[in-house]
């Protein structure tokens, strides 16, 4: 039995998804069910037995310890957090009470239960490349001792987690492992996101926002291949250690967005004409990091892990899957969506 938190999102839905299908491992799943968190993505697992959703903050200590009591979970895997870069810009308060106090009343609650049943428990934390900062076009890439230095308020929420489940470890003993993955894409992804906007922006024939001149680079990470790696360093990886999880595909945001045109112009091609022409710069965001590359030499090294999926052909399944559950995509982009989007975008114009 796992306790998994935040299982209703992007990464947490697809780790749940695949973890029953290919393990058959139950999992209790809690999540706060914000704006990110959407029922829909578990549609598959309805009325099995192996999936128990319970709606619920991380905040809730009294919660937590009910959960932790009463299923006994061998670990809790932590993906519930608030991640969105533009969205900290604007309102950080709710960064630092997810990420940062929500983060520190898990580990109080695995803390007591752990000292009180013993056993292999263990908790592992999902982290981000963002709080290592950002890399020059020379640079190496992030290896797990690159000292932090988050730019955004939410890569220093994350940055503050990251020490505090240290700590853990090394003040009490607590088992824990922490992950810093790359950006990732796929299914159940929302539409705030680079790859999923542009996709429901290039189907509305609506402008494609790119920021600043499109030459940020990130390395990406197909979710499915994030989840595999996720449960390989559960199983395998030793306590205390951090693993950092990478695609080894640094694009250009650029030509993400142009890749991804051209796979559209394939599988579903436009009327009025081919996808790029809709390609719009806006004025870059703040303190928009230049560069994220992940060394994932370590877990590669230490626990055999590698990446199935090269970018291309990763994209090509996640436009494949958008375009085949639209009905998903509409719900999800709400009113409230769609305010944001005016409010994030049209505010700072073209570049």
């Amino acid at each position: 039995m796992l306790l998994v938190t935040g299982g209703a999102g992007f990464i947490g839905s697809n780790f749940v998804l695949s973890t029953i299908a290919k393990t058959g491992e139950a999992i209790v799943n809690l999540d706060k069910l914000t704006y990110a968190g959407n029922l829909r993505n578990l549609e598959a697992l309805r009325g099995d037995a192996r999936h128990l959703f319970v709606h619920g903050d991380i905040c809730d200590r009294a919660l937590v310890k009910r959960l932790l009591e009463k299923h006994k979970p061998r670990a809790i895997v932590h993906f519930a957090a608030e991640s969105h870069v533009d969205r900290s810009i604007s309102g950080p308060a709710e960064f630092v009470q997810a990420n940062v106090v929500g983060t520190w009343c898990l580990l109080e609650e695995a803390k007591d239960y752990w000292q009180k049943n013993g056993g292999e428990f263990r908790f592992l934390h999902v982290s981000t490349d963002e709080v290592y900062g950002s890399l020059g076009a020379e640079d190496a890439a992030f290896t797990e001792t690159t000292p932090f230095a988050p730019n955004s308020p939410y890569a220093a929420s994350k940055a503050a987690a990251d020490h505090m489940v240290r700590a853990y470890r090394h003040t009490y003993g607590l088992p824990t492992l922490t992950t810093n993955c790359s950006n990732n894409y796929g299914p159940y992804q929302f539409p705030e996101k680079l790859i999923p906007l542009m996709i429901q922006q290039a189907l509305a024939r609506a402008p494609l926002p790119v920021y600043g001149d499109g030459k940020n680079v990130r390395d990406w990470l197909f979710v499915l291949d994030h989840c595999e790696a996720v449960r390989t360093v559960l199983e395998r990886g030793r306590p205390g250690e951090t693993y950092n999880i990478g695609g080894s595909s640094e694009k250009k945001n650029i030509d993400v967005v142009n890749l991804l045109c051209r796979a559209l112009d394939e599988l579903r091609p436009g009327k009025q004409g081919r996808y790029a022409e809709l390609i719009s710069f806006v004025k870059d965001r703040p303190g928009h990091d230049r560069r994220y590359a992940i060394d994932a030499s370590k877990i590669k090294r230490e626990l055999g892990w590698q990446p199935t999926e090269s970018f291309e052909s990763g994209l090509r399944k996640t436009v494949q899957w958008y375009l085949d559950n639209q009905a998903w995509a509409g719900e999800v982009t709400s009113g409230a969506y769609r305010n944001w989007m005016a409010a994030n975008y049209a505010a700072r114009g073209a570049a």
